[in-house]
């Protein structure tokens, strides 16, 4: 399972962790990690062209400790700094040492929205806000060392410690991880998506070792780079790039490294308030953080790779964020015994269609079929053509109560808004069963319903505009903050939501929230949310547990997406998908 923590924990970790170890040696294992991926992504790091865009916190010195590795393997490595007068004095005295070069940019203001506390001080200088002073600074406030902590004059080892890779990439991207470069060690293999520079190109001969560049020269190094290293701004930064750093990162034309998380974006919540990196790879340290996994700051990341910096033991147990794999899916699918029979394996109940979207039940039921239970029973008018399509089905006219025995409900998908639909709703609501509402369901549910009085869970799956009415919000303020809106929905219902969208997001009451990674934008078409509904549901009927549920279904409906629409990407339908359910389910037991 792929794991995410807030900012805030991040931080305690790291002070916890600094604590126990040399002063700067965890900067080094970061270091050390950054310059390993970076020498993959380069394929040949000798005679390659390196540019770091340096900020005034921890990411900056980590982009420099990792150019001064990559300098030392024979890389003409140009640092652009943002805010000369605050830059790392460790990081910067071992770029130059190594003969890496240097390029200042503006008159001090820092490249984009705040650093948060922790910006190092330079040469015998005081970093505030509990900040880590270099070269003989001392940090203010008496405060514990902020981030990762510097090296005094650049000089502390890694004591030791290896920057492992965790071997896992996001967004449909293989790990990076080789050996690491200057010493350090990277756990992991492959090649990180992005790319491979050709890196042959000669060490920029404008410039000598240790010097500076002027302004203009900066953008043109930039511009020049196989590669380039955002470490502009880290985890605490808010809001968007600065101009100066804005026009730097339209300059690249080379492969794009964020340093923990791409400039610009929020850690936390996911959110791009103004302009950000969009990096073609990520390299994060220690645990990857929320907005690293959610939209859009997810869209800005690129590949994923976690640098291991030694940071689990002081981690929480329970994260803010968590992604599920394949073996944590294979886990949870339900598997009939030998004694099973239809009744045992559970009944999924579908409230679904009506005259004018008779598809609706057609599209949840062939859902329903395909999630593991062993009965789909069908309530609604569109009886005859769900038949027709599934003769397997059991039907029924309605009212729901009326209907037989099930283990769990879906209700809401083509319903309509009459007072048929009203009542369907409010009968399967009443019983003691799992409910999923989805769809017209969710525009009948009464505003301000506490589901937390049902005998048994609910589950809402609403797509951004639903979710915007239920909350009483704009469309827009939901989509920006997709992780903030999902915790609202479940808080306010008393229910476990399944928020759609890019990155679909579900929400339980005191648990993490949970991020599917398998989602493609193919998708988004006309009757794939009732075909998710529908695979929800059977699975609450097998006995799974809501939050695994609505995890497990929209896991195995991302892939079979990908599935259908594989190798190239291609327009799909919504029955498209729901066929492939049984092959992706094979795949994910395999």
């Amino acid at each position: 399972m792929r794991i995410a923590y807030s900012v805030e924990t991040v931080r305690a970790a790291e002070r916890e962790l600094m604590a126990r170890l040399p002063q700067g040696a965890l900067m080094q294992r970061a270091a050390a990690g950054l310059a390993a991926a970076c020498a993959d992504l380069l394929g040949r790091v000798y005679g390659s062209r390196v540019a770091l865009l340096v900020g005034s916190g921890d990411n900056g010195g980590d982009a420099l400790y990792a150019g001064a590795r990559l300098a030392r393997r024979g890389a003409g490595v140009t640092a652009v700094l943002l805010n000369p007068d605050r830059a790392h004095g460790g990081g910067l005295a071992a770029l130059r040492a190594a003969g890496g070069r240097v390029a200042t940019v503006g008159g001090g203001a820092a490249g984009a929205g705040a650093a948060g506390g922790g910006g190092a001080a330079t040469a015998g200088g005081t970093a505030t806000s509990g900040g880590a002073a270099a070269s003989g600074g001392t940090a203010a406030s008496g405060g514990p060392m902020a981030g990762r902590g510097p090296a005094a004059g650049g000089s502390a080892a890694a004591a030791g410690g290896a920057a492992a890779g965790s071997g896992g990439m996001a967004a449909g991207g293989t790990a990076a991880g080789s050996a690491a470069a200057g010493g350090g060690q990277a756990a992991g293999g492959g090649q990180a998506a992005g790319g491979v520079a050709s890196g042959s190109a000669a060490a920029d001969r404008g410039l000598t070792d240790g010097g500076s560049e002027a302004n203009g020269d900066a953008e043109a190094a930039v511009a020049r780079a196989d590669l380039v290293i955002d470490g502009i701004v880290g985890i605490g930064g808010k809001g968007g790039l600065r101009p100066d750093a804005e026009r730097l990162v339209r300059a690249v034309r080379g492969i794009l490294v964020a340093v923990d998380l791409p400039s610009g974006v929020d850690a936390d919540t996911g959110e791009v308030r103004g302009s950000a990196v969009r990096a073609d790879a990520t390299i994060t340290f220690g645990t990857y953080k929320p907005g690293l996994l959610i939209d859009p700051a997810h869209t800005h990341a690129g590949a994923l790779r976690l640098i291991d910096i030694g940071l689990d033991a002081h981690l929480p147990a329970d994260p803010d964020l968590e992604a599920l794999q394949h073996e944590d899916v294979a886990a949870l699918l339900p598997r009939p015994s030998a004694e099973s029979d239809k009744y045992r394996r559970g009944v999924v109940g579908v409230v679904a269609g009506s005259a004018r979207y008779p598809g609706a039940a057609v599209l949840a039921v062939s859902g329903a079929l395909r999630g593991g239970a062993g009965a789909v029973r069908y309530v609604g008018p569109a009886a005859d053509t769900v038949i027709a399509r599934f003769p397997e089905t059991l039907v029924h006219s309605g009212p729901p109560a009326k209907a037989g025995r099930v283990q769990s409900w879906v209700v809401g998908p083509g319903l309509g808004d009459g007072a048929a639909a009203k009542h369907s709703l409010e009968d399967v609501l009443a019983s003691d069963v799992p409910v999923l509402v989805d769809a017209d369901g969710l525009h009948l549910l009464p505003a301000g319903s506490d589901l937390r009085k049902r005998e048994a869970a609910t589950v809402l799956t609403p797509h951004a505009g639903e979710a915007a009415a239920l909350l009483g919000v704009s469309r827009e303020e939901v989509e920006a903050g997709r992780l903030a809106a999902v915790r609202a929905l479940a808080e306010r219902y008393g229910a476990t939501v399944l928020l759609k969208g890019s990155t679909t997001l579900v929400a339980a009451e005191h648990q993490p929230v949970r991020v599917n990674p398998t989602g493609v934008g193919w998708l988004a078409t006309a009757g794939s949310g009732d075909v998710l509904s529908g695979l929800i549901g059977s699975l609450l009927a097998t006995g799974l547990p809501a939050r695994d549920a609505a995890s497990v279904g929209a896991y195995l409906h991302g892939l079979a997406a990908r599935r259908t629409t594989a190798p190239h990407g291609a327009p799909i339908a919504a029955y498209d998908v729901s066929t492939a359910l049984t092959d992706t389910w094979r795949d994910v037991l395999a």
